[in-house]
């Protein structure tokens, strides 16, 4: 193959590449970096570079294929692949954050902070408040985390305002990267853990007919087996606490939602209040998760239409 072919093809792969599959590109090819330059601490090593590959390779098969093709489908996967590569990202934290750290977490520090500024730790103070039908509210509300952004994009693609739908799209996974940036600084895994007994919380916190099956839920996209004691429950679950992910991401949806004054905004907006209520008083946050999540917010829907600028100069695919 001559220099001009190797060329052109490159070429084309760029201009098929949108702003998202970039920034997913970028965020893997650091993963394996990272991976690859602390090989030593984490087993896994190998494995999580060789993901992070087969993850650029069918990104950039699957943009080529829906930019080349009037299949509709492709577009349609090419559009909405984001989301759940997104999940595939946050798992493939599991098998480094930990390691990397030497299996040390931070949540002593963090519920230090915590009693410093409120004089008690805030999970167990608002026990007093605790009710089966309050329970159950704020824990159908915390499993709707992932929905309230296919909600979004489900109503901007509809709507055929594709422009607006990429950029929800861009900031949506930029906002998750930087949360996870934070997983890597202060590895913690609540205080359902450390403050209470993980084992016991059906019968502490109980509800009235779904909170244990969402809890349930919840605990398997953390890597939770069913069924395990507290201890083999703290060492398996996903270090995810800090910042507040489902809070700094609920707060960007919903300002997302009212400033594209989408339908479903208010339903939004009150179903993002009760998660974001529901992230301590069901005891996976620390307060000062919360409020280093809302912090982020704001700084990440400022700076996200820039860094998009940058991602797609040159190229002709938002």
């Amino acid at each position: 193959m001559s220099t001009n072919e190797s060329t052109q093809r490159i070429c084309k792969l760029s201009a098929a590449l949108n702003s998202t599959d970039r920034l997913l590109m970028v965020f893997w090819a650091l993963l394996a970096m990272l991976s690859l330059l602390f090989s030593p601490r984490i087993p896994s090593w190998r494995w999580i570079i060789l993901a992070d590959f087969c993850a650029i390779g069918l990104v950039g098969v699957l943009a080529c294929s829906a930019y080349r093709s009037g299949f509709k489908f492709l577009r349609f996967a090419h559009e909405w692949a984001a989301f759940p590569l997104v999940i595939f990202t946050y798992k493939q934290l599991y098998f480094i954050i930990s390691p990397l750290h030497q299996y040390r977490d931070y949540d002593a520090f963090l519920a230090a902070i915590d009693r410093w500024i409120f004089g008690c730790n805030p999970t167990q103070w608002l026990e007093r408040f605790s009710n089966p039908f309050l329970t159950e509210i704020l824990q159908i509300a915390y499993s709707l985390f992932y929905l309230l952004f296919i909600a979004v994009g489900l109503e901007l693609y509809c709507r055929k305002e594709l422009s607006e739908f990429r950029k929800f799209r861009f900031t949506m996974v930029y906002g998750f990267f930087l949360s996870y940036l934070g997983y890597f600084l202060l590895p913690a895994v609540g205080p359902r853990f450390t403050l209470h007994d993980f084992s016991r919380i059906d019968s502490e916190l109980p509800g009235l007919f779904l909170t244990s099956i969402l809890r349930r839920f919840v605990d398997f996209c953390e890597s939770i087996p069913p069924q395990v004691s507290s201890a083999v429950a703290q060492a398996c679950a996903q270090r995810d606490v800090f910042p507040s992910g489902h809070t700094m991401m609920t707060l960007m949806v919903i300002i997302m939602a009212f400033r594209y004054r989408l339908r479903i905004r208010k339903v939004i907006l009150a179903l993002g209040i009760l998660l974001i209520i529901g992230t301590v008083y069901l005891r996976y946050h620390y307060v000062i998760d919360i409020w280093a999540g809302a912090m982020l917010a704001i700084p990440c829907l400022l700076t996200s239409a820039c860094l998009e600028g940058i991602l797609v100069r040159r190229s002709r695919n938002p």
